[in-house]
């Protein structure tokens, strides 16, 4: 069994056990359609499948079948619904476009309803559905795919968790509607699953890139404690910290190596990040290929979402493929992170850097405006120049689906983690060493002032635009009501406030109609 190439997703027609795999979420409808359909398990192509639901729509690429019954594709990829709910609602993006769910991510004025959140919602549901089939029929296939499975699946439920608080909750495949869980419970069932297995998970560096390791499981672990008081309301910091402490100590570390033009920071969001040094910082890399392994809804949507042709990366060439799409670019609120005491030039991402001071300064402000007047125009407001498919030679492999993988955990996450939990802790002197790795990777110029403030900030800066904004402003009060507007918040363009019951999404209606065991969220 070699899972080298499991960027060659494997066929997953032998599913079709029989089960009704919708019977996680009643109004998940997931191939094969009769449930009397008996075939034989492929239990590598299904452990794949626990992997790929994070990267692929389906079982035929960016253009083939979709899992999620109702939704195209590319809508429903788990990287696009995880940033148009992480980061639209916040100070750091807004879209231009049109469709149905945009503008009320953009104004924080979704439902029940919310076409977008229900593809996110049964996405997630499917990985789940996935890591319990796989639970149920090859648990004893291998113990160290099983405990990945395991992490997955915890994964899966944490997102869940975090968006729609109280769920429907079920570690098994079944026939009946699923029981309903409070957020405590499913952090308890998470936070125990993380630690059963992090011993049989492999060891840090040792497993095929792609696959989760123990780094993964410490990541999560950090994750959970981290924003515990938020999920349970009892903080965790010294757990947070810990769990930092082993990721910094593991072998995964911040990549520090320029190449050629290109910074270090640059060489984690390009088409070789796998291969160019980069792959040091991931944890887990959610892979793409431009021939073998393509989506609509991965790192092509960040890219592609994000430029337009008027943005040149190398020599005449945009973002190294032939989508451009031109909807998300950055809030004013989020660009003066990096201008605290001046207004932004309206420079190329090369010079915008210089001027920040700041190699994670890579927004285009040339022919844009500062401040969106007309969310309808992608011309006003900064455009964001982060993720690219070139090489670090200056070319790009393929022409249209990116090689850029996703790093969905990178080391970075765990530095920060460390910093906020020990600055909560009263241990400023710990938290600075890790702030102050960060910023050197990032030749950083900006004074710190190591502030609660200043890592909430910080926080923005490293991770901008990689789907965890509306976590971090939850975790530090900044998110609903009036302590921080920006821009659009709350559908006025000078910003306002809104309830905090947003800060958990609604259950989607569809599966509260169909599910008797499930209560509302609060406040919808």
């Amino acid at each position: 069994m070699n899972f080298k190439y499991i960027k060659n997703i494997l066929p997953v027609a032998a599913l079709g056990l029989s089960l009704g795999l919708g019977s996680c979420v009643n109004d998940l409808d997931v191939t094969p359609i009769d449930p009397s359909t008996n075939m034989t398990a492929d239990y590598d192509a299904l452990f794949n499948k626990c992997y790929a639901n994070m990267a692929l729509a389906g079982n035929g690429g960016a253009n083939g079948d979709c899992d999620i019954d109702g939704l195209d594709g590319g809508t429903t990829g788990f990287v696009r619904q995880m940033f148009n709910a992480n980061e639209l609602p916040t100070d750091e993006a807004i879209c231009c476009w049109g469709d149905e769910g945009i503008p009320a991510f953009n104004y924080n004025q979704w439902g029940a309803s919310h076409p977008m959140l229900k593809g996110f919602y049964y996405r997630l549901y499917f990985g789940v559905t996935m890591c319990n089939f796989y639970l149920t029929e090859a648990a004893d296939y291998d113990a160290t795919m099983t405990a990945e499975v395991r992490f997955l699946r915890a994964l899966y439920y944490y997102h869940l968790m975090d968006c729609f608080g109280n769920i429907p909750f079920l570690t098994e495949v079944a026939s009946e509607p699923a029981p309903q869980a409070s957020r405590a419970e499913v952090y308890n069932f998470i936070e125990t699953e993380l630690l059963e297995i992090e011993g049989q998970m492999a060891a840090p560096l040792t497993n095929t890139y792609g696959r989760a390791d123990q780094a993964a499981a410490w990541m999560l672990l950090a994750r959970l404690y981290l924003n515990a008081e938020v999920y349970t309301g009892n903080a965790q910091w010294a757990k947070a910290s810990e769990y930092a402490q082993k990721i910094m100590n593991s072998g995964y570390k911040l990549h520090t190596t320029p190449k050629g033009d290109w910074s270090a920071y640059q060489m984690l969001f390009m088409g070789d990040n796998g291969e160019n040094g980069a792959q040091c910082e991931a944890i887990l890399p959610l892979l793409q290929d431009g021939l073998t392994t393509t989506s609509w809804g991965t790192s092509l949507f960040l890219m592609a979402s994000t430029f337009k042709a008027d943005m040149t990366m190398v020599g005449s060439a945009t973002n190294g493929t032939t989508e451009l799409w031109a909807g998300n670019r950055a809030r004013p609120d989020f660009v003066a992170k990096f201008f605290p005491t001046s207004e932004a030039p309206a420079v190329t991402a090369a010079e915008m850097v210089a001027a920040a001071g700041d190699d994670r300064a890579l927004l285009w402000g040339k022919d844009r405006t500062l401040n969106i007047e007309d969310v309808a125009d992608f011309a006003t407001g900064y455009s964001v120049a982060k993720f690219t498919n070139f090489y670090t030679s200056g070319t790009a492999k393929h022409s249209q689906f990116p090689d850029t993988d996703f790093f969905l955990m990178r080391a970075a996450e765990a530095w920060l983690t460390y910093a906020e939990a020990e600055t909560r802790m009263g241990n400023a002197d710990k938290a600075k060493t890790a702030i102050d790795a960060i910023r050197t990777r990032a030749n950083a110029s900006l004074q710190p002032s190591y502030s609660l403030d200043f890592i909430l900030d910080e926080w923005s800066r490293e991770f901008y635009f990689e789907g965890r904004r509306r976590i971090d402003l939850i975790r530090h009060g900044k998110f609903s009501g009036n302590s921080y507007v920006w821009q659009w918040k709350g559908g006025a363009y000078s910003g306002t406030t809104f309830s905090s019951n947003l800060n958990i999404f609604a259950i989607p209606d569809t599966d509260l109609n169909a599910n008797p065991n499930l209560v509302q969220n609060p406040g919808y």
